[in-house]
């Protein structure tokens, strides 16, 4: 423990560290010899180096204190858990009870605790509910709830003054990257979608609602935001400041969706409008027979599929993009060509044998 907490002179506390978010946050904070890194999930992982893990329940406010009521070199909080419910209502309570329950545990016993760093998105412009104000940007007034993130935003805002940490919200659009068993990584719904197709020799066919196939959007690649996240919160311009973190292109499936089936060596046929989590649903067998077939990694079937959140993403038969200039007026330059983003990870895929 002592030789942990004395290598590097930050320590960050990644909360939600097995999402897609908080495992690319990880990885950066790796590169970077000046953080040691605890990673807080109801699962744990696995300790290496200057990273180390810690399992708790962070709805259940004794075990929160428990289990991280001893950090106490923590300097920095990056908060990017989330727990899913039926209604956006039931999103409230349990979202901002974890948030809540974690700075209750670490703020009293780290003294040297400088930021809390919250991860938001577009549901803060209500880009969930429907056509909404493009681009959006951080000024825009807040819409009637329910919308956890914007109570936790509060939270944050009323707890801040006079103590010696800043925050910062992070506002990426869908984020991309490789995870696996992760409910929200668009990446892998398309690369499971497009073996399968391949797999029942079909072309690869849109299957989002029609507007959907030429609305405008944009991505954020799980990297890029990694980077910004860090910048925003050892930034001091950045305090108390929200930022809309996005790849900086904007692309249409129109033009997006022929080029993914190249990479998968498919024709395209249509757009044809079903739900995924529909059509599907009895896949698991030919998701088994594939993986024996083509020497996969023995990944469950449900670990693979995120059926519900393509469904929910290809919904949007409206455009859906933000202003991310305020990042770079502040001092983050970076971006990401959203196509070679797509085409990399569906490389990693196959690299690692999640795919044929």
């Amino acid at each position: 423990m002592e030789h942990f907490e004395m290598k590097a002179d930050k320590t960050a506390l990644v909360v939600g560290a097995n999402g897609v978010i908080g495992r690319n946050l990880i990885d950066y904070l790796l590169t970077l010899p000046e953080w040691n890194i605890i990673g807080v999930s109801r699962r744990g992982g696995k300790n290496e180096g200057r990273l180390r893990y810690v399992a708790a329940d962070l709805l259940n406010e004794e075990d929160t204190y428990e289990k991280l009521g001893n950090l106490t070199t923590v300097t920095h909080i990056f908060y990017a858990a989330y727990q899913d419910r039926p209604t956006w209502a039931e999103l409230v309570p349990p979202n901002l009870a974890m948030l809540v329950n974690v700075v209750n545990a670490i703020e009293p016993i780290a003294p040297n605790l400088a930021h809390i760093s919250l991860m938001q998105g577009y549901k803060v412009y209500g880009a969930h509910l429907g056509p909404f104000k493009t681009p959006a940007r951080e000024t825009d007034a807040n819409h009637m709830p329910p919308e956890f993130n914007i109570d936790q935003q509060q939270f944050l805002e009323e707890r801040q003054p006079g103590t010696s940490w800043t925050w910062s919200a992070l506002r990426p659009s869908v984020v991309s990257g490789f995870a696996l068993g992760n409910p929200m990584n668009l990446a892998m719904v398309i690369a499971i979608y497009a073996s399968m197709s391949k797999e029942l020799g079909l072309p690869l066919r849109f299957p989002g609602k029609p507007g959907a196939y030429n609305s405008l959007l944009e991505m954020t690649d799980a990297n890029l935001l990694a980077r910004a996240t860090v910048w925003a919160a050892t930034d001091e311009r950045c305090a108390n400041q929200a930022f809309n973190i996005t790849n900086g292109d904007l692309f249409r499936w129109n033009e997006l969706w022929p080029k993914i089936a190249k990479f998968f060596e498919l024709e395209t046929a249509p757009p044809l409008p079903m739900a995924l989590e529909v059509v599907m649903a009895d896949k698991e067998a030919l998701w088994d027979s594939m993986v024996e077939k083509y020497d996969l990694m023995k990944n469950s079937y449900k670990d693979v599929s995120s059926w519900k959140f393509g469904d929910f993403v290809f919904s949007w038969d409206y455009d859906f993009f933000a202003d991310s200039s305020k990042s770079r007026r502040f001092g983050f330059h970076e971006f990401v060509d959203t196509e070679k983003m797509f085409m990399d990870i569906f490389e990693q895929f196959r690299q690692r044998r999640v795919i044929p």
